[in-house]
C-alpha cells in the first residue's frame, strides 16, 4: 500500500483497488509518498539482523550550550570513496559499498529510479532514543533528488511540520516501510522522531540520499 502526500493543509483521499493515495489538496504537488510494507517480513528481518551484525556503530558527541551529550541514538555512514558528510557533529566519509549490502542498495535505486550514493544508519534501541526537528537539508545533499527512508523493527511515530502553516502531519512508519521524500519535502516541511517510551524495542532507520561532489558540497549555499 502506497500512501502520498503533498503540501498543503487540507487532504482528501482517493482509492485505486488496493492503492490508497492521500492528496493534500494539490495532488500535482507531492512531497512524500509512504509505502507501507516495501519490503516483506521475510526479507526485513533479514536486513535488520544484517545491518546489526556488520555495521560498525558510533554514539557521537556534540556540544549543546558549553556541555557535551551523546547523541541519542547510534548511527553509522556508508557511501561511495568519494562522498564526504558532516552529521551530529562528526564528519563521515565513504570508504566504499560492502558486497553484502549493494543488493538492498540496488533495489531502493531500482523502486525510487534514483542512483544513491550514500546512505545514513540510525540505529534507536528503544523509545527512549531520538532525532530533533531538523530538515535533511546540508549542502552537501543534492536538493535535486528524492530522500528514500527505509524502516525496519519497531514501529515508530515520524512527525512533519510545514515550515510556513505550521501545520503537522504524522506517519506511523513500521517494519518494511519505504518513505520516499521528494525534492520538495525539505525545503517546505521539518520532520522529527519524538520519544516514545512505550516503545521497548529497537528501530533501524536507513536514510539514502544523493550527495554532491565534494568540490560541489564546498560551495556557499544559495538562498531561495
Amino acid at each position: 500500500m502506497t500512501r502520498m502526500y503533498g503540501v498543503l493543509p487540507q487532504s482528501f483521499r482517493l482509492c485505486y483497488g488496493s492503492l490508497l493515495v492521500c492528496f493534500r489538496q494539490d495532488p500535482r504537488s507531492m512531497s512524500w509518498n509512504h509505502r507501507v510494507g516495501w519490503l516483506e517480513s521475510q526479507a526485513s528481518a533479514y536486513w535488520f539482523d544484517r545491518c546489526q551484525e556488520r555495521i560498525v556503530w558510533e554514539q557521537p558527541q556534540v556540544r549543546v550550550y558549553g556541555k557535551v551529550h551523546r547523541v541519542p541514538r547510534l548511527s553509522a555512514f556508508l557511501a561511495d570513496a568519494s562522498v564526504s558528510y558532516r552529521y551530529s557533529g562528526v564528519v563521515h566519509r565513504g570508504q566504499g559499498w560492502p558486497n553484502w549490502f549493494t543488493p538492498l542498495l540496488e533495489q531502493v535505486n531500482n523502486s525510487c529510479s534514483a542512483q544513491f550514493n550514500g546512505c545514513l544508519f540510525n540505529l534507536y534501541r528503544d523509545g527512549d532514543d531520538r532525532m530533533g526537528w531538523h530538515a535533511d537539508d546540508e549542502p552537501e545533499i543534492d536538493a535535486r533528488c528524492p530522500i528514500a527512508s527505509l524502516s525496519f523493527g519497531a514501529t515508530r511515530a515520524l512527525q512533519f511540520r510545514h515550515r510556513q502553516s505550521r501545520s503537522r502531519e504524522e506517519l506511523a512508519l513500521a517494519d518494511g516501510d519505504l518513505l520516499v521524500m521528494e525534492p520538495d519535502c525539505q525545503r517546505l516541511w521539518m520532520h522529527a522522531l519524538p520519544v516514545r517510551r512505550r516503545v521497548r524495542t529497537p528501530r533501524l532507520n536507513l536514510t539514502f540520499r544523493v550527495f554532491l561532489p565534494t568540490s560541489s558540497a564546498a560551495q556557499p549555499k544559495l538562498a531561495p
